[in-house]
């Protein structure tokens, strides 16, 4: 079937939403969806808890978008802003020799201009195990051996003295042989000499499997003891199966307050960011085909009839309405 193009739009502005059975023959006022009660600046919440920071992803494309920007801007809700895409350095060199920071620059200037903290610079190295703990194979690898991650932390020490030195990396948030392989790098590092300042737990989970709080503080503390901080550099917790239910979105909160939680409960987890912060712009539906509303923003308003959405009987809106797992924040970081 060829679909138009609003009828491709219609398709993914309703992929997210929870629908009723009902099936009325004129415009209703509908139910509403589960939505957060709080009205915590989650920045300013975490930082007098005595956190660096609450922070979340952006990007360029996203900037001109006039109500996200708006919350974006808000510096007591969000204290620190990474750059999705725009400091890669697919994007900052886009040819071998031809060097651009023009994007980069600009997510610069919104972080100057807010009064946040920009945390790119801190991943000196990202990725670098396959899931077994074994080296992932890349070019660095293969040209420079294991090494190369000494030379390139020691590079940056160089470049710039004040800079946090960060390995950053997805699927050690808990204990097992990628978290171990990590955890023997910190240490061989640390035996040369090396500079390494922290670790980044991405944390990119799945509604329902987060580990227990117990195994999160337990992981934090094992690197934490090498002496090095952690910090939570890429959190979202995504739906297996679309649309969202009630159900779905009361484990999301429970998922996001146990992480959060955790971080909490670690002196020197410094903080936490989010992977964007509305499911409008999230990375997860175009990973993984099928999953998405990993954010604790909404991206389209739930609860309308299939019915009503094929008829075009209800306004379909973008509206970044705070789920329930903005509650869930809140309270892990009350904690």
């Amino acid at each position: 079937m060829k679909l138009t193009a609003a009828s491709a739009t219609l398709i993914t502005l309703v992929s997210q939403c929870i629908f009723t059975s009902a099936a009325p023959s004129s415009p209703v006022a509908l139910a509403s969806a589960p939505t957060s009660t709080s009205t915590a600046k989650l920045n300013a919440l975490a930082q007098s808890q005595g956190k660096l920071y609450f922070g979340t992803a952006t990007d360029n494309p996203e900037l001109t978008d006039t109500p996200y920007v708006a919350i974006l801007d808000d510096n007591t809700m969000f204290g620190q802003i990474t750059a999705a895409n725009s400091m890669k350095w697919d994007a900052t060199e886009p040819a071998l020799g031809e060097f651009t920071f023009d994007q980069a620059d600009v997510i610069f200037n919104l972080s100057q201009s807010n009064g946040q903290i920009l945390r790119d610079a801190w991943d000196v190295v990202n990725e670098p195990f396959n899931d077994d703990g074994t080296f992932g194979t890349d070019v660095f690898l293969s040209v420079l051996g294991t090494n190369y991650i000494n030379i390139t932390l020691n590079a940056a020490r160089a470049a710039d003295s004040n800079a946090k030195l960060y390995i950053n990396e997805f699927n050690i948030e808990f204990p097992g042989p990628k978290s171990t392989a990590m955890q023997n790098l910190v240490k061989s590092l640390k035996a040369s000499g090396t500079p390494i300042d922290g670790i980044g737990l991405q944390s990119h989970f799945i509604v329902g499997e987060v580990p227990s709080m117990a195994a999160l503080v337990q992981n934090m503390e094992a690197f934490t003891a090498l002496g090095v901080e952690v910090a939570i550099t890429e959190l979202d917790v995504r739906m297996m199966t679309l649309p969202s239910t009630p159900a779905l979105l009361a484990q999301q909160k429970t998922d996001y307050e146990t992480v959060i939680s955790a971080c909490m409960a670690v002196s020197d987890c410094v903080g936490v960011t989010i992977w964007d912060f509305t499911d409008k712009f999230s990375w997860v539906p175009g990973a993984f085909p099928g999953q998405g509303a990993a954010c604790p923003w909404d991206e389209v308003c739930p609860f309308y009839t299939l019915i009503d959405v094929i008829s075009i009987n209800v306004e379909i809106s973008q509206n970044l309405v705070q789920k329930p797992a903005f509650d869930g924040i809140a309270i892990g970081l009350a904690t």
